[in-house]
């Protein structure tokens, strides 16, 4: 029998891939009736990235997105608090990527539909539960289909349905009271381009980066983001990729903010259209596996946009999957083997991003000590207690640099079940 892939998102195609490459017979069901490119950018780690390497992906990538070069966070006066170079320039053996989300999804739908055939994948096919069975779980479908499979794998996002019902009680997501409004709007590159800037603090922020080459006129696709808190206690709309928003409920607040690098009120205002998000995650679960189902990708663990962990994690999850898969066999031990590696992980990094423990952390220390003005960050805070800080991040998320290099391929080249 197949194992049952509910959801065909990031999550779900990288599964997907991963179970063709180890020569597991799966299917995935989706709930959309047809894929679209939607969302916005998003960036993947050099955790990340390696996976999709090791799937054979690299052309794949480099004609989607752009190899970052460089993190920077700034102040809401635009003065520089820390730089550190991203990617191959840092260190890592493997690049990081800033692409739009909803080219990801596609270029891996390309590839496993050229791999393993478009029959594995079933689109208007919404997960609706699942039940165990004797010889391995039944996944539910909201048409009244009843799939029978050796393992069901929920990939079904924040709103999944198996998750509802294994944690029947535990209510819509959180809301921190932070909106976030997403866009590209075609701007010059900064900083040198291909790099990232977070500027601002917790009351009010920007994070802009490219996610196309520039053109001959030194323009890039600019995916930025900007943010604001409210009352945490005031209603709020479920969160959507496809909500457009209304600039004026935000630009106001970013006016001031045009400095010699960036212009945020002129980026704003090139946007051809942009979605409002709020901020929300879950609270961690103490299980992920019941039986022979078990949760993967935000379905698992949704966390706050902080450190580009969200895809990343997704993907990493998948690969760990599939490495327990060949450990253990398609069987519930494989599941439980793969929680108990990669839920310990996730848990401290969503409760890191909910504590302000994030790389970004740090923009909200200095507005605390100095208001965001300053003419030397050193007089401020001393560069060892920011590399430090970023350093920290790295190690919770799974990434640090010598770490990483060391780790062996989670799932070795030509590995297959037998």
């Amino acid at each position: 029998m197949s194992i049952l892939i509910a959801g065909g998102g990031i999550a779900g195609l990288t599964l997907g891939l991963t179970l063709h490459q180890i020569g597991v017979p799966f299917q995935i069901f989706e709930a959309a009736r047809a894929l679209k490119p939607i969302g916005v950018g998003i960036n993947l780690q050099p955790n990340a990235v390696r996976e999709l390497l090791d799937l054979g992906l690299e052309a794949e990538l480099d004609a989607i997105g752009v190899r970052t070069r460089q993190l920077g966070f700034y102040s809401k006066f635009g003065r520089t608090i820390w730089e550190e170079p991203r990617g191959t320039r840092a260190g890592y053996a493997w690049p990081q990527y800033s692409v739009h989300r909803g080219e990801l999804q596609m270029m891996l739908y390309r590839a496993l539909a050229e791999r393993a055939g478009t029959g594995c994948f079933e689109t208007g096919a919404r997960a609706a539960g699942f039940e165990d069975t004797a010889e391995g779980a039944a996944l539910l479908l909201a048409d009244g289909r009843r799939v029978e499979g050796s393992l069901v794998v929920a990939a079904d996002g924040i709103h999944s349905a198996l998750r509802a019902q294994m944690v029947p009680d535990e209510g819509a997501p959180i809301w921190n009271g932070r909106i976030l409004w997403r866009a590209t709007t075609r701007a010059p590159a900064f900083k040198g381009g291909a790099a990232m800037a977070m500027v601002g603090h917790d009351h009010l922020r920007l994070v802009a980066y490219p996610i196309s080459a520039p053109d001959a006129r030194g323009r890039v696709t600019m995916n930025w983001i900007a943010e604001k808190r409210f009352d945490p206690s005031a209603p709020w709309r479920r969160e959507d990729w496809n909500r457009p928003a209304d600039i004026t409920e935000f630009l106001p607040d970013f006016e001031g903010w045009r400095f010699d690098w960036i212009d945020v009120p002129a980026l704003i205002r090139g946007a051809g259209a942009v979605y409002e998000y709020p901020m929300v995650d879950r609270d961690p679960l103490a299980r992920w596996t019941t039986g022979s189902v078990t949760l993967m990708g935000d379905a698992a663990h949704p966390t706050y946009p902080v450190g580009s962990n969200g895809a990343s994690q997704a993907i990493i999850d998948a690969r760990v999957i599939g490495a327990q898969l060949l450990k253990h066999g398609v069987n519930d031990g494989a599941l439980q083997a793969y929680e108990a590696e990669v839920r310990p992980v996730t848990t401290a990094v969503g409760l890191a991003n909910r504590a302000g423990s994030g790389p970004d952390g740090v923009l909200q220390r200095v507005e605390d000590l100095c208001g965001g003005d300053f003419q030397d960050i050193s007089e401020v805070i001393p560069q060892a207690e920011l590399a430090a800080h970023a350093a920290k991040y790295k190690m919770i998320a799974g990434f640090s640099i010598a770490e990483l290099n060391a780790r062996p391929a989670t799932v070795p080249a030509g590995a297959r079940i037998s």
